[in-house]
C-alpha cells in the first residue's frame, strides 16, 4: 500500500469513527462532546504516524507499539482527550499504590462508552455485535488502571448493549445517568 493509499484509508477510518461517535453522543445529548471528540487524530503528531502504520483493520498505534515499544500518537492522544480512561490516571494518596485512576465524570465515561462501541464497529464491519465492545474490554481489563465507580459504569453499560442494544442503554443513559448530573 502506497503513502497516499494509506493517507485516504486513515483519514477515512478517522471520519468514519467520528461520525459514528458523533451520532451516538447526539443520541445522548452530548452535542459539544460528539463535536470535538478525537479531534486531535487530525494534529500532525498523530495523524502522520496513523498514516504511516495504516492498516485498515485494528488501530495503527498497535503496529507503532510493535515496531518502537511505545506509541507516540498514543501518548498525544490520550493526555488530551478526557474520555480516555489514561487521562484519569494521577499519582496515588494511598500507601503502596503509585499510581490510581481517579473518578471520570460521568460524560466522559459514556463517551468512552460510545468510543468503545464505534471504534469496535469500524474494525470489525460487518462482524461487529451488539457485544463486541464487552468483549474487546474484557480482553484487556487486567490491565486498566481506573477508579472503581467509573469502572462500575462502564461495565454497566457495556453489559447493557451487549443484552439490551444501543438504543435501549442510550435511552437509559439519557433519562439515568446523565440525568443525575
Amino acid at each position: 500500500m502506497n503513502w497516499f493509499q494509506r493517507f485516504c484509508g486513515h483519514f477515512s477510518t478517522v471520519h468514519k469513527h467520528r461520525k459514528l461517535v458523533r451520532r451516538g453522543c447526539f443520541k445522548v445529548g452530548l452535542y459539544w462532546q460528539g463535536l470535538t471528540h478525537d479531534l486531535s487524530k487530525y494534529s500532525w503528531t498523530e495523524f502522520r504516524v496513523g498514516v504511516k502504520y495504516y492498516q485498515g483493520f485494528r488501530s495503527p498505534n498497535n503496529a507503532e507499539r510493535e515496531e518502537k515499544g511505545y506509541t507516540s500518537a498514543w501518548l498525544h492522544h490520550k493526555g488530551r482527550n478526557k474520555h480516555h480512561m489514561e487521562y484519569w490516571i494521577d499519582y496515588s494518596s494511598k500507601p503502596g499504590y503509585p499510581m490510581e485512576g481517579m473518578k471520570m465524570p460521568k460524560k466522559y465515561v459514556v463517551e468512552m462508552l460510545i468510543d468503545r462501541i464505534s471504534a469496535s464497529k469500524v474494525y470489525q464491519g460487518d462482524d461487529y455485535k451488539d457485544d463486541s465492545a464487552l468483549n474487546y474490554y474484557n480482553r484487556g481489563k487486567w490491565h486498566y488502571i481506573l477508579h472503581e465507580d467509573s469502572k462500575k459504569l462502564l461495565e454497566e453499560l457495556l453489559t447493557m448493549v451487549a443484552t439490551q442494544g444501543e438504543e435501549a442503554t442510550y435511552k437509559y443513559i439519557r433519562e439515568k445517568v446523565l440525568s443525575k448530573d
